[in-house]
C-alpha cells in the first residue's frame, strides 16, 4: 500500500457518521452504519471500510437508497423470521437481522432469519461476530451487490462472490474464531482496493474472457472472478445465493444490480443470518474448554518447512484490530484522497491524521 494517512478509529467513525447526517440518516442509523464501517477498516476489512463511503454517499443522491427505511419482519415463526428492509442501508438491515435471529435462539436453540430489500452491509464478519460476542454461534449467507462469476464453463456473469461467514463464542483462553471468505478466490471489494491503492492482483484473483490471468484491476471488467476450488467454489455461489436471496425474494443471477455502475436502481439485496444457542447442547463452558483445546492442537501442530505460525480463522484480524487501535488506522493515498474530497465537497472537517 502506498503511503497516506493514519487515522484514529473514533475520528474515522466521526467523520463517516456526520457524512451520513449530512445526507439525511438519522443520527442513530448514521452512527450505526459508521460504527460497522470503522470497525471493517480496524480489522484490515479495507475492501468494505471507508473506501465505501463516496459509493453509499452517490447512491443516496440519487435515490438508489432510502435513508429513513420501513425495517419490517414480514413473516414470522417461533424459529425464522423473514426482514424487508425498505431499501435501507444494508448495515441496519442486517443488524436488525441478527438481533432477531439471537433473540429467537435464545428461546428455540436455533435461528433463521433472511433479508430482501436490503443492501451492501460491510464485512460478513463483524455481523457474526456480534453473535459470538453473545455467546451465540454465528452464521450468515449473502448475495453479492455485482455478478463477477459466470456458472462453470460459461462466460456470462450470473453469479457474485456470495460470502459465507460464521464465528464461534470465546474460549476460556481463545479469542473468537470467525470465518469470513467469498466463494471466489478474491472477494471484489479486495479488487476494488488494488485499484484505489495502485496494486496489481496476484494472479489467480482473475481471467479475461481469453481465459489469460488478469493482473491490473483497473482492467477488471475484461474478464471475471475465479470461484475457490474450481466447480465446487461455483456450486457454493450458487446454493449460498439461493439461501440468501431466492429463498428471501431478494434478487439473484439476472437480477441482480451491479451497483459499481448503477446507483440508481434498487438492488433488493438479500441476506441470511442463523444463530445457535450453544446451551442447547451442553454447558458453554465445556464449550469453551473444547474450543481452547482444539485451537492448541491445530496451532501446536507440526509445521511446513518455512511455516513460522498456523493461524486460526479471524486471528490475524484480531491482531490488526489490536495494532490499528495503538497506531492509528493506515489508509493508502487514493483513499485519502477521496475521504478529503468528500470532506470539502460536504464542507466539514477532513479527517485528521494520528500525532
Amino acid at each position: 500500500m502506498k503511503a497516506g494517512r493514519r487515522v484514529d478509529v473514533v475520528e474515522l467513525e466521526k467523520f463517516i457518521a456526520n457524512a451520513f447526517r449530512l445526507k439525511g440518516l438519522p443520527d442513530q442509523d448514521a452512527s450505526h452504519v459508521a460504527r460497522i464501517m470503522s470497525q471493517a477498516d480496524l480489522q484490515g476489512s479495507d475492501g468494505h471500510g471507508v473506501i465505501r463511503l463516496g459509493q453509499y454517499l452517490k447512491r443516496i443522491d440519487a435515490g438508489g437508497i432510502s435513508v429513513r427505511p420501513d425495517i419490517k419482519v414480514v413473516s414470522e415463526k417461533a424459529s425464522t423470521a423473514l426482514v424487508d428492509g425498505g431499501n435501507g442501508m444494508g448495515h441496519l438491515v442486517v443488524s436488525k437481522a441478527v438481533s432477531l435471529a439471537a433473540e429467537k435462539a435464545r428461546k428455540t436453540g436455533i435461528s433463521w432469519v433472511g433479508t430482501r430489500m436490503s443492501n451492501h452491509a460491510g464485512p460478513a464478519s463483524l455481523h457474526v461476530r456480534a453473535l459470538a460476542q453473545q455467546d451465540l454461534i454465528g452464521i450468515y449467507y449473502a448475495v453479492g451487490n455485482a455478478n463477477h462469476l459466470p456458472p462453470w464453463g460459461g462466460m456470462k456473469m450470473l453469479l457474485s462472490t456470495n460470502p459465507i461467514a460464521m464465528a464461534f463464542p470465546k474460549g476460556h483462553k481463545e479469542d473468537h474464531i470467525v470465518l469470513d471468505m467469498a466463494t471466489t478466490v478474491a472477494a471484489y471489494g479486495k479488487v476494488k482496493a488494488k485499484a484505489r491503492n495502485g496494486e496489481l492482483m496476484p494472479e489467480g484473483w482473475m481471467i479475461d474472457r481469453a481465459g489469460n490471468p488478469l493482473l491490473d484491476p483497473n482492467r477488471a471488467d475484461e474478464g471475471f472472478l475465479l470461484p475457490i476450488g474450481g466447480h465446487k467454489g461455483y456450486g457454493l455461489a450458487l446454493l449460498v445465493g439461493m439461501l440468501a436471496g431466492s429463498l428471501n425474494g431478494a434478487s439473484m443471477g439476472s437480477e441482480v444490480i451491479d451497483f459499481n455502475a448503477d446507483s440508481e436502481t434498487v438492488t433488493n439485496t438479500g441476506q441470511a443470518v442463523c444463530a445457535i444457542d450453544p446451551s442447547a447442547f451442553g454447558e458453554i463452558d465445556d464449550l469453551r474448554a473444547r474450543i481452547d483445546k482444539l485451537a492448541s492442537e491445530l496451532r501446536s501442530s507440526e509445521r511446513l518447512p518455512g511455516v513460522d505460525r498456523i493461524w486460526l480463522p479471524g486471528e490475524q484480524g484480531n491482531l490488526r484490530r489490536r495494532e490499528n487501535l495503538a497506531k492509528g488506522i493506515p489508509l493508502s493515498v487514493g483513499i485519502v484522497s477521496e475521504v478529503d474530497r468528500i470532506a470539502q465537497d460536504l464542507g466539514i472537517t477532513p479527517l485528521p491524521s494520528v500525532g
